[in-house]
């Protein structure tokens, strides 16, 4: 099983970026899906959470409102796109996928690689 996460870079605060995470998962719609961030020296953290057929997302309150987390099940994908974005955004992004509905990172069943992003104020 693969998690190929992408799509970060380098913005401007106030900018957006759409993560893309692709999925070598054969019975994708069988995982929630969920994203998490790690800043240097700081330890990993839930952004945001998708059920398995998109009907149910969950987000942490320092990004309600501005990231939004959606799938694709037939291209076996999950996206996280980012608005409104802060220098306390710059992390590396992770995406992860549970056979259960959780925001722990210790429930999660696999991980892909992350990708950075860097929020210049």
């Amino acid at each position: 099983v693969q998690l190929q996460a992408s799509g970060g870079g380098l913005v401007q605060a106030g900018g957006s970026l759409r993560l893309s995470c692709a999925a070598s998962i054969r019975t994708f719609s069988s995982y929630a899906m969920a994203w998490f961030r790690q800043a240097p020296g700081k330890e990993r953290e839930f952004v945001a959470r998708i059920s398995r057929y998109g009907g149910s997302t969950y987000y942490a309150d320092s990004v309600k409102g501005r990231f939004t987390i959606s799938r694709d099940n037939a291209k076996s994908t999950v996206y996280l796109q980012m608005n409104s974005l802060k220098s306390e955004d710059t992390a590396v992004y992770y995406c992860a996928a549970s056979s259960v509905p959780t925001t722990r990172p210790g429930d999660m069943n696999y991980w892909g690689k992350g990708t950075l992003v860097t929020v210049s104020s």
